[in-house]
């Protein structure tokens, strides 16, 4: 096949193919069927602790922990596999082998439960790993298949594409979870038809991950060959982190903003983390079948709103500026942290699900497109954006195991979302010290 050249249909297509391909993932299996399964364990074997790493710990803070020991491999492996991949120029290969092997965990998922923890948890923690390795190499690849005009585009493109796509997918696992015997799924010696309905959904994932990347795995070009010394290949991506950090005490605007994006980022990934985990422990839902039905139609509502909600902030910034839009957000943050420690009911918590969906869907597109604004015009814009993807995840590693701490040390979830309150708060204070936009 002949490579297709930078900037094609037929090559931009494929790209943003990779989001159908992979979206399922996070939202089927990080924010609404897992979470649920997760917890079901749990209320069948009647307990509230397992026994695991030398002491009992409770369902909330095990997850949280395993999810931040993950985000910590994916921030080291994360540079070092880009500095391995420039210098081989085969980026392709590397993408290919974290998407299996996100593909298969979610497969090996299928087979998690308390009695063999340990097992379980690396297939959630491998999981992990494939799914954001995998959507970091793709992303390098924008650079390389689009022009500078058409990269905006094409980035919403390939979000469309992912939110259409995992949208289908999860429709198709809660019609398997509500009516299982339509499906064919019924309950036996294995458990209720209604876990085993779930376990599939999750092998179901797996295969629409793997399957549909081939389409973009056929078009993309292997990658780019840098030339470098052998002697850095597997440090370059760290040196060129560290070479952004020493431009940062050049660019005072840029180390504010970082600094106020660094705080507000560990909440709001928190939150997006663990909202159904809170949801499905904290919420009176009443039967199961209503709860699975709930939790699903609240993911459902913030995956819809979140599109207004970028709309809307985009309208906003342009009138107020990114900065005081940003302050504006992170304070209907910090009061959904407030709500949320008192949401009990199911419709209290659609609410604080609309309200999550609002500024989640702003928040993020406004952060990244503020940080592109701040950077200084000649610069390796891919390293400015490798900093500030692994400050990213080291801010999830620390949101996520305070938020484990706070609600293993206090017994409730309920307090660990409040903690989260002087998050935003303090993500409001640096924003501003952050220098107006001229």
């Amino acid at each position: 096949m002949n490579r297709l050249e930078k900037g094609s249909k037929k090559l931009l297509n494929a790209w943003a193919f990779y989001d159908w391909a992979n979206s399922v993932y996070s939202l089927v299996i990080a924010s609404a069927i897992f979470p649920i399964y997760y917890g079901t364990l749990f209320r069948v074997a009647d307990i509230e602790k397992v026994k695991v790493f030398g002491g009992d710990i409770a369902r909330a803070p095990l997850i949280s922990y395993t999810t931040s020991i993950a985000f910590i491999f994916i921030a080291i492996i994360t540079p070092l596999i880009s500095g391995v991949a420039d210098y081989l120029g085969n980026k392709k290969v590397f993408m290919k082998f974290f998407c299996y092997l996100g593909g298969l965990s979610c497969v090996g998922l299928y087979w998690f439960s308390l009695e063999h923890i340990y097992f379980s948890l690396i297939c959630y923690f491998l999981g992990l790993v494939g799914f954001w390795v995998s959507f970091a190499i793709n992303n390098s690849y924008l650079p390389d298949i689009a022009f500078p005009n058409q990269q905006d585009r094409i980035s919403a493109k390939g979000f469309s594409l992912g939110y259409v796509g995992s949208v289908i997918l999860l429709l198709f696992n809660l019609a398997m979870v509500m009516k299982p015997d339509f499906f064919g799924i019924t309950s036996d010696a294995g458990g209720l038809a209604e876990i085993k309905a779930m376990k599939y959904s999750f092998v179901s994932v797996g295969i629409w991950w793997i399957l549909f990347s081939q389409y973009t795995f056929y078009y993309l070009p292997k990658g780019t060959k840098k030339e470098q010394p052998k002697k850095h290949i597997i440090l370059n991506g760290f040196k060129e982190l560290k070479l952004v950090w020493n431009q940062l005490g050049e660019n005072e605007k840029l180390k504010r903003y970082l600094g106020a994006f660094f705080v507000y980022s560990m909440a709001v990934q928190t939150v997006m983390l663990i909202a159904t985990y809170f949801g499905e422990e904290e919420i009176a839902w009443g039967t199961d079948a209503e709860r699975t039905m709930g939790l699903i139609v609240s993911i459902l509502v913030i995956q819809v709103v979140a599109i207004l909600g970028a709309t809307v902030t985009a309208i906003i910034s342009r009138v107020l500026g990114n900065i005081k839009t940003l302050i504006l957000i992170n304070m209907i943050w910090a009061v959904i942290c407030v709500y949320a420690y008192f949401v009990i009911t199911p419709m209290d918590f659609y609410i604080a699900a609309g309200c999550v969906g609002i500024v989640m869907g702003g928040i993020q597109a406004l952060s990244r497109s503020t940080y592109s604004k701040f950077l200084p015009e000649t610069t390796d814009t891919a390293s400015f954006f490798s900093f500030y993807d692994v400050a990213e995840k080291i801010g999830i590693i620390i949101g996520t195991f305070l938020y484990g701490f706070v609600a293993q040390v206090t017994g409730s979830m309920r307090n660990a979302v409040l903690f989260l309150f002087i998050f935003f708060f303090m993500g409001i204070v640096l924003l501003f010290k952050v220098p107006e936009e001229s």
